[in-house]
């Protein structure tokens, strides 16, 4: 049993800006990590739109930022997976495979899990051709075709670094146009590489050892046609859903989000929400990082 002044699960930016600012108000504080410092924002190819971040700062450089920072602080991070919470009594328990944690405040900043196809063919054919991440693969597609799945600004942010590299980027997304921001959209009209496919969806992915096949169904009339396109590469950006599994029988969710107030209070006391994993209009890395602070100040005045 180990006791803390704030337990935080999560290490994505909303966690270990919970955690800086809650060891700068004299709290004993632990976050707790399923895999890596950053979360999904780790392996993202640029960190765009946050103010004062260096010019094309890659996602990897700027979670060991992050870690470097929360450490430097005195941020305890332990990497394990959380595996059973009790939020509602006055002191919060955070239990691991490992060990059982203690605190009478607790932010739950455990962001999201990209959401994948389900179609035929993409579980068979993940690592092969299908699941890749840009800034990890891009460079093993240099003169090659990709498609990068989805059309809002995480999605539309890949297919232009992949452009560095491939021969061609179609972008395949369900609405009838780009959902990214101007900025994004201007670029794509700039860069002859890129073709998007629009109010289109996935249907299937065809291939024995690698992705060889792709078919793409029109939303505007059901029709489908296959792409006959070997040694292709498929970059799924549809999205994220809530890791809120674990609250859900504690917490009421909306549309699998935590609702909090202002203060990033939950409706049980003690019990902060912060980032991608709470009710609100935008998520990004900017707000993320707020999100953090105004948790750890309102639990630190608790």
């Amino acid at each position: 049993m180990h006791d803390y002044d704030i337990v935080i699960v999560g290490a994505g930016p909303a966690g270990i800006s919970a955690g800086i600012y809650a060891v700068s108000r004299g709290l004993k504080t632990l976050v707790l990590e399923r895999e890596s410092v950053g979360g999904i924002i780790g392996s993202v190819s640029t960190v765009t739109h946050y103010a004062g971040m260096p010019e094309a700062e890659s996602g990897a450089a700027f979670a060991r930022r992050l870690q470097d920072q929360a450490i430097a602080a005195g941020v305890d991070i332990a990497y394990q997976q959380v595996r059973r919470v009790a939020l509602a009594d006055e002191v919060k328990t955070i239990s691991t495979g490992t060990d059982v944690y203690r605190a009478p405040r607790i932010v739950l900043a455990n962001g999201g899990t990209p959401r994948v196809l389900d179609v035929p063919g993409e579980v068979e054919l993940t690592g092969k051709g299908c699941g890749l991440n840009a800034a990890r693969d891009g460079a093993a597609y240099r003169g090659k075709s990709v498609y990068v799945i989805g059309g809002a600004d995480g999605a539309v942010k890949e297919a232009l670094f992949l452009a560095r590299f491939a021969h061609r980027v179609r972008i395949v997304c369900v609405e009838r146009e780009l959902a990214c921001v101007d900025e994004f959209r201007r670029k794509v009209a700039a860069t002859p590489a890129i073709e998007v496919i629009p109010f289109t969806a996935v249907g299937a992915l065809h291939g024995a050892d690698r992705v060889e096949a792709i078919d793409l169904v029109s939303l505007a009339d059901g029709s489908a046609r296959t792409i006959e396109d070997p040694g292709c590469g498929v970059f799924v950006y549809a999205g994220c859903a809530p890791n809120t599994q674990l609250y859900a029988d504690q917490l009421v969710l909306q549309d699998g989000y935590i609702p909090t107030n202002e203060r990033m209070e939950t409706a049980l006391p003690g019990v902060y929400a912060a980032g991608d994993i709470r009710v609100k209009q935008v998520r990004q890395v900017a707000t993320a990082v707020a999100d953090g602070a105004v948790a750890a100040v309102n639990a630190a005045s608790r």
